[in-house]
């Protein structure tokens, strides 16, 4: 982890000098594991860690205004934009770890909430849906806090729920995100057994028929810290990637995300909120 925590450490330095870019996101950093460590039910304060976030997290979505909704599209709303050309280098990197390994299911997700793991899923797929003849999916699966559907102006009748528990067929579910070749899986209702729902062998079973549909399918996913949802997903997807933000994620909340995800499934790490000067790059 060497790599995140020197770019946190340099994104803070930018930032106080003043630098001038309003968003950014960094080319996912490759994680280490060369040092083992004691399981997380090991480590001194873990468990009361987690039971204070479980009991600070949220129960009723947060309404989003107008401004972050379209910071959750801006690869669709700019394309051309700096920060759009950052999640095409992204998507250059998910690529070249494919012709390696087997990759059709990535899970985006973060150690606490409100650290772009959205913004990173949407924009990413959106990015990814360009690649001509390439089909992709984006999957909401956040079963409590729901986004997607909102972030890409969808009004689903279906979703992921109803899909889980045979209320409703796969493709009725699935929306066409319009004016792009991105398709979509939203959450519609949000059920009382979100974990159980996620856990289960339908689940798994759904996740393997869109990978064999699809050239790419992302999850949006809970945070790590707050709900056992992201680790379920993560198991089941060929890799996780982690969305750090500058500033606000510490060294500790992400040690602690690692510790309850599998490392070995890790792809990568997105540094979001990244001061720099946009003026030093492209054209």
């Amino acid at each position: 982890m060497g790599k995140v925590y020197d770019a946190l450490r340099k994104a803070e330095a930018q930032r106080a000098q003043g630098g001038a870019l309003r968003s950014g996101i960094s080319a996912p950093a490759e994680i280490p594991s060369e040092r083992p460590r004691p399981p997380h039910r090991d480590r001194p304060g873990f468990v009361s860690r987690i039971s204070r976030l479980l009991r600070s997290a949220p129960a009723r979505p947060v309404g989003d205004d107008a401004a972050t909704i379209n910071k959750r599209r801006i690869a669709l709303l700019h394309p051309d934009s700096f920060v759009a050309e950052q999640f095409r280098s992204l998507r250059a990197r998910l690529d070249s770890l494919a012709s390696e390994r087997p990759l059709r299911s990535v899970a985006l997700t973060s150690a606490l909430p409100d650290e772009g793991k959205t913004t990173a899923a949407v924009n990413l797929a959106l990015v990814s849906a360009m690649g001509v003849e390439r089909r992709v999916l984006l999957m909401d699966c956040d079963l409590r806090r729901p986004r997607i559907h909102t972030a890409l102006g969808l009004r689903p009748e279906v979703g992921l729920a109803e899909v889980l528990t045979d209320q409703a067929t796969l493709d009725r579910a699935i929306v066409k995100v319009d004016g792009t070749s991105l398709d979509a899986l939203p959450v519609r209702g949000t059920p009382a057994n979100p974990s159980e729902l996620l856990a289960s062998a339908r689940m798994r079973a759904l996740l393997e028929e869109v990978s064999r549909r699809y050239d790419m399918v992302i999850l949006d996913t809970p945070p790590t810290l707050s709900l056992p949802d992201a680790k379920i997903l993560s198991e089941i997807a060929d890799g996780f990637i982690l969305v750090v933000r500058a500033d606000s994620t510490s060294q500790e909340d992400v040690e602690a995300a690692l510790d309850v995800l599998d490392r070995r499934r890790a792809l990568g790490v997105v540094l979001n909120g990244v001061t720099m000067d946009e003026r030093r790059y492209g054209y």
